[in-house]
Formats: structure tokens, C-alpha cells, sequence
């Protein structure tokens, strides 16, 4: 990617603090302005001659945002996210000058939390014991060693290992939802059986960690679980209130 006019970060109040330290992509490290426009500003540096996703400037990128939001809320941006110019950033930030203010006052004091469910590893045993037909399988490829009973058996415990990590990734759930002020369910990634993230108050972030932990000891001969985070809350930059205070679910945004 060549770059262009400004690197984007996110949308933040005007008058956002920047950290006199804190520095942003490429090599070496560009450091952060704020371009304004009413009650919001776009937090921009300058953009690498050409930009790639490479670990250090993914991990600036995040890091950016995360100190950003100890400050107050951020709408954040996707990594590689290039304005033509400064002149393109505010005039965005002139055509979401209403949506934007409201979207920043709901993130106030909350992060992302990503939990994703996986087939438990190691689960052969208790397989074995509470599915019937993994057990007859299993015996008949003992007693008749082959390439098709193999192929049965391993079919059957793939299936059913999927099976049994998505019904208790289910269960699972709604006690994670009870800490969360708003879920989204992110797209099916290879190996898993649930991808969903959380928006969580600052505060609560421990608790969720603990939780998640918790839960995955509980339900280790079905599924495993792993939680990211404090992360930028990147799948609820069009989050709508729910009347009801309870959590609501929205669309992943892309980037």
C-alpha cells in the first residue's frame, strides 16, 4: 500500500489528550496530531512511504488506540486506514458530526472483550466415555484395524468434538452476556464454533477475564476457550441503545 495523504487512527472529542510520548506507525515511529472539526477530531500521523502490515506497525496501531481511550472514548479505525489528504478527514468529520459525539459518549469507559470457542484438545477420554457410538467405532477399529474404520472413527470424533464444543460455547454464553453492555457476533473463524465480542465498562474487565477462565476449567472435556483483550472497540462503532439496558447485538463493522 502507497502511502498518500494522512494515516487515520480514529475519532476522538476535540481536545483529546495526546500523550507527548506516545508515537504511532512506520520507522522510524510518526508521531500523532489531532485535525478538528467541531466537537470531534481525527487523531492522524504521517503514513510510512509505503505502509505494511507488519507486527510492529499492528501493535503501534493498537497501542495507539488503547492509550488513546484512558483518556476518554475513541472510535477506532481499522489498521491501514489512508485519507487522499487532510482535507477528506474533515470534511468526514463534518459529515458525522451528529452520529459521531453519540457513538463516542456510548464507548466512554468500555473496551472489547473477543471470545472465541474452539474443540477441546485432549478430550479423547471423556469422549470415549459419554458418546456411545465414538466408543463402538472406536472398538470396531480395534478389532478390525483398517483404513475405512480409521477414516469412520475420525470423521465421527471431529463431528461430534465440534458438536460438543458448540453446544457448551451456547451454555456459555449467557453468563458472559450478564457482564457486557453489548455483544457482536464476528465471522466464523477456521477451527472455531463461536467468535463473538463483548463490550464490557472498564471496570468490569477483570471479572469478565475471571469468568472466562473460570467457565473454560468448567467445560474443559467440551471446549476451549480464549479471551483477547482489553481490546479498541472495533465491532461497535455503530452501536444503537438498547432501551431495555440490556445487551444488544450488533453487525461486525469491516475495515
Amino acid at each position: 500500500m502507497t502511502a498518500g495523504g494522512p494515516y487515520v487512527y480514529g475519532i476522538v472529542k476535540a481536545g483529546h489528550p495526546l500523550p507527548a510520548d506516545l508515537r504511532g506507525v512506520g520507522t522510524p515511529a510518526a508521531a500523532l496530531e489531532l485535525l478538528s472539526v467541531g466537537a470531534t477530531a481525527a487523531v492522524v500521523s504521517a503514513a510510512p512511504a509505503r505502509l505494511r502490515a507488519r507486527r510492529r506497525d499492528l501493535l503501534a496501531h493498537q497501542e495507539v488506540l488503547l492509550a488513546l481511550a484512558l483518556d476518554g472514548p475513541v472510535l477506532p479505525m481499522r489498521f491501514g486506514m489512508l485519507a487522499p489528504d487532510a482535507e477528506t478527514v474533515h470534511e468526514q468529520l463534518k459529515a458525522g458530526r451528529k452520529r459521531y459525539p453519540r457513538v463516542l459518549e456510548r464507548l466512554a469507559d468500555r473496551v472489547e472483550m473477543n471470545v472465541k470457542a474452539l474443540s477441546a484438545t485432549g478430550a479423547l477420554a471423556a469422549l470415549v466415555a459419554d458418546e456411545p457410538h465414538i466408543r463402538q467405532l472406536r472398538e470396531a477399529a480395534q478389532r478390525r484395524p483398517g483404513y475405512e474404520a480409521n477414516v469412520r472413527l475420525g470423521e465421527a470424533v471431529v463431528h461430534t468434538l465440534a458438536r460438543r464444543a458448540a453446544d457448551a460455547a451456547q451454555q456459555v454464553v449467557p453468563e458472559l452476556l450478564a457482564l457486557a453492555v453489548a455483544h457482536s457476533t464476528g465471522p466464523q473463524a477456521a477451527g472455531t464454533v463461536l467468535n463473538m465480542s463483548f463490550l464490557v465498562d472498564r471496570q468490569d474487565t477483570a471479572a469478565f477475564q475471571k469468568t472466562v477462565h473460570r467457565l473454560s476449567a468448567e467445560y474443559q472435556d467440551r471446549v476451549e476457550l480464549r479471551v483477547a483483550g482489553p481490546l479498541p472497540c472495533y465491532s461497535f462503532t455503530e452501536l444503537e441503545p438498547e432501551p431495555s439496558g440490556r445487551a444488544v447485538a450488533v453487525a461486525r463493522t469491516g475495515s
